[in-house]
């Protein structure tokens, strides 16, 4: 039995409201890279489904960038620690730099792959100049007096780079080693978010929030000129240049990307993204890039909401929209219909996805949704349809499977939910306090058992709790109605999570300690107790079709695959998602596991050689 990774399905880029974010695309145009968590993924631009993560950062990552040679990639994290590793063969970081002691926000690469800026919020400065290999200084970042924003570095010699930030003033640089030249204060009046030189080293262009554009020269920093003064109405987050260094683009919090022509000083193309109205703001654009070494004129754009946009030069609507998770992903749910397989994943900031398996793309849910932690996402086996969502906003709410909506409105629940569970068409929801029943959404009954309510599952006719004391109690699903019908004291501990069997014999029990347990439906009787493995908090189990194994996700960030045929026969996956995984399910007829974690990345495990 062996089990390899088939594929990342990429968590969407960290964004924060008011603040640029940076991408990054390797020379050929392949890859993006960009932070997320205490993440870095590589992700194909072609194929998103695909994706490569870095998880070495010990601290919240701000920032990747390729080098021009396209085997290195430079991060930078929260605590101004550079990290410099390979991005072709095993990912080993060949570097580790402290620059600031704040956040690093920017990092460029000189033309020669060899020296690094790093620029961002620290106390004794604000940047500094590094050989990528050993981190030996090459220069000083001298000329601010806040934080920087941006950075870049001119390709050809002789060597420019400028920097600007918070103190509104763009310094140039000749290296190197690179100096001071100059500083350029009078021409942005806001805080400057963004500075680039074109690839042929010709022209530099600053942005900001003054929602300025401001030209200079490439290799002298003579101002140019301003261009397009007023169109853009919101601040100006990022800018990024087109290969032939004719044209540039720009992204704004006025929801626009817009092309523009250096020559003729004005834009030759915008796109406006989402809709005016409340939800407006999740449509900010605060990062651009426009990859180079392709042919498709094509452009990606990312939203506050972490969705990427793709454009293309001289089409009115995006290619496409890839969206996914910016926070951890807190519940995981599968369901099937017309055999296409679905994975449901909910988020700590109230996102639900949906995730086609065959392709990995995902599709986020619209309508009224939960404002925060989703606790949990089930299927109904009858009417499937319907997904049912619960929420620490204390509600449960409806999902139309085909229209990927949230439909109705949401009913109230007693307390915190605990953990929600379906059988043919009766939904249970564990309260500290009780079991509440509802049907077609409408809450029809209430089960209050003699311990407070951890964790709930559902088969059919059968369901099953589970209790802070460590009990399970095995019931009876009767219409509205539950009724106790087996007892079972599984642990000293918490009892975290319950999982029935396919034909709802058995029962796998998981709690706070990492212990799995099986137990007979029938009459409580023990299975067994031998998968002690985990050593944290177990988060989810699921079932094979056969019933013959068992997978197991836990806080310890592992995943365990189980075989009843030989307890003491296993598989373990370490570290397979960054501080824990929180939902596993087979899939694809049990050849395939999906996992879903911390690190806000759904990820898909081939599984051979099952026994």
């Amino acid at each position: 039995m062996s089990i390899t990774n088939e594929s990342i399905w990429a968590a969407s880029p960290s964004t924060t409201r008011g603040q640029p974010t940076q991408l990054s695309s390797d020379a050929k145009g392949e890859r993006l890279a960009y932070a997320t968590n205490k993440s870095i993924f590589l992700r194909s631009i072609d194929n998103p489904a695909i994706a490569r993560q870095y998880t070495e950062h010990k601290a919240q990552t701000t920032v990747a960038r390729f080098s021009p040679s396209g085997f290195y990639v430079a991060s930078g994290d929260a605590a101004g620690t550079v990290r410099v590793w390979d991005c072709v063969g095993e990912g080993i970081t060949k570097g580790e730099y402290s620059i600031v002691n704040g956040r690093i926000n920017d990092l460029a690469w000189d033309g020669d792959s060899q020296r690094i800026i790093a620029v961002g919020d620290g106390k004794q400065r604000y940047g500094h100049c590094i050989t990528w290999d050993s981190g030996n200084t090459v220069g000083e970042i001298f000329g601010h007096t806040q934080q920087i924003n941006s950075v870049s570095i001119r390709q050809q010699r002789p060597l420019r780079a400028a920097a600007a930030g918070d103190d509104k003033k763009l310094v140039f640089y000749h290296g190197a080693p690179f100096k001071f030249n100059m500083g350029i204060g009078d021409k942005h009046s806001n805080y400057i978010y963004g500075v680039g030189f074109s690839p042929d080293g010709s022209h530099l262009v600053s942005v900001g929030a003054d929602r300025k554009i401001w030209l200079y020269d490439g290799k002298t920093g003579e101002t140019k000129g301003q261009i397009g003064d007023g169109e853009h109405k919101g601040s100006i987050f990022g800018v990024s240049w087109s290969k032939d260094s004719r044209k540039f683009v720009t992204a704004s919090a006025d929801r626009t990307v817009k092309i523009w022509d250096v020559e003729a000083g004005k834009s030759t193309q915008s796109w406006t993204l989402g809709e005016e109205g409340a939800m407006a703001v999740r449509d900010h654009q605060v990062g651009v890039v426009w990859p180079p070494g392709r042919s498709d004129n094509l452009l990606i754009s990312l939203s506050l909401s972490g969705d990427l946009n793709y454009l293309v030069e001289g089409t009115p609507e995006p290619r496409q929209v890839i969206s996914g998770h910016q926070k951890n992903i807190t519940s995981l749910g599968k369901s099937t219909s017309d055999n296409k397989e679905t994975l449901w994943t909910g988020s700590f900031d109230g996102r639900v996805c949906s995730w086609d398996v065959a392709s990995g793309t995902a599709a986020e849910i619209e309508g009224e949704g939960h404002p925060g932690y989703v606790a949990g996402l089930t299927p109904t086996s009858e009417g499937a349809g319907r997904i049912y969502s619960v929420g620490w906003d204390d509600t449960i709410r409806s999902i139309d499977v085909a229209a990927k909506t949230y439909t109705g409105s949401a009913s109230k629940l007693t307390g915190q939910p605990k953990g929600v569970a379906a059988g043919d068409s009766t939904v249970l929801v564990g309260t500290a306090e009780a079991v509440e029943v509802f049907q077609d959404g409408k809450k029809t009954g209430e089960y209050k058992p003699n311990f407070p309510v951890t964790t709930v599952s559902a088969h059919g006719a059968v369901a099953a709790l589970g209790g802070e004391d460590g009990s399970v109690q095995i019931c009876k699903l009767s219409g509205s109605s539950l009724s106790g019908q087996t007892d079972i004291k599984a642990s000293r501990n918490q009892i975290s999570t319950l999982e029935f069997s396919p034909d709802a014999s058995l029962l796998a029990v998981g709690d706070l300690r990492g212990r799995v347990l099986v137990y007979k439906v029938a009459d409580g009787s023990l299975v067994t107790d031998r998968w002690t493995a985990h050593t944290a908090r177990i988060t989810s189990l699921s079932w094979n079709e056969a019933g013959t194994h068992l997978v197991s996700g836990s806080l310890d960030t592992n995943i365990f695959v189980w075989s009843l045929a030989s307890p003491g026969d296993w598989i373990e996956l370490k570290n397979t998602h960054k501080e824990g995984v929180n939902g596993v399910v087979w899939i694809e007829g049990g050849s395939k596991i999906a996992s879903a974690g911390v690190d806000a990345a759904v990820k898909v495990w081939k599984v051979e050689g099952l026994k």
